[in-house]
C-alpha cells in the first residue's frame, strides 16, 4: 500500500540513503535456524527484545501513516502480545531488553522529519524490516514447536 499511495519504490536511491535506522533483526549469530537448539534461549530473548524494540518503532508509523491508523494500531497490540507472550518463554524473562520511556523519546526525536518525503521512506523501511523480522520470527517459532514441548 506503501508503493501505491505514495509511490516509494524498493530501487529508490533516496530510500537507500535514509536506511540508518539500525533496526531489529535476527540473525545466523542468533543461531542458524535449522540447528540452533543450542541457542534457543537467546534467540527467544533477540526476538522478544526485538518486538518491543519494534513497538516504538511502529509507534512512529501509526503517527505518519494515519491512512492506515487501525490497522497499525492492531500490528501494535499484536506486536506487544507476542513480544510477551516470547518474553514468558525465555529462561529469565528479566533479560529480554524492553526500551525504557527515554529511549522510546530519544528514537521518536531520531525519526523525526519536517520533509515528508523521508517520512514515507522511515515508514516503507520500519514495515519492511518488520516484515523480515516477522517471517524468521514465524520460522524461529515454529522449529522451536517441533522440537520443544510448548504450545505458542
Amino acid at each position: 500500500q506503501m508503493c501505491e499511495k505514495f509511490t516509494v519504490c524498493e530501487n529508490s536511491m533516496e530510500m537507500l540513503l535514509q536506511n540508518n535506522l539500525n533496526l531489529p533483526k535476527v540473525t545466523e549469530e542468533d543461531g542458524d535456524f535449522l540447528t540452533f537448539l543450542s541457542f534457543q534461549d537467546k534467540c527467544l530473548r533477540k526476538i522478544s527484545s526485538g518486538l518491543y524494540t519494534f513497538q516504538t518503532y511502529l509507534e512512529y508509523v501509526k503517527k505518519t501513516f494515519t491512512s492506515e491508523k487501525q490497522n497499525v494500531e492492531s500490528l501494535c497490540y499484536s506486536t506487544e502480545h507476542l513480544a510477551g507472550t516470547i518474553r514468558q518463554m525465555v529462561i529469565n524473562p528479566e533479560e529480554v531488553i524492553i526500551p525504557d520511556s527515554a529511549t522510546k523519546e530519544s528514537l521518536h526525536e531520531k525519526l523525526k522529519s519536517d520533509k515528508t518525503w523521508i517520512e514515507k521512506i522511515t515508514t516503507h523501511l520500519i514495515l519492511r524490516d518488520f516484515t523480515s523480522f516477522m517471517e524468521k520470527t514465524v520460522r524461529a517459532v515454529r522449529y522451536l514447536k517441533n522440537t520443544r514441548s510448548f504450545s505458542v
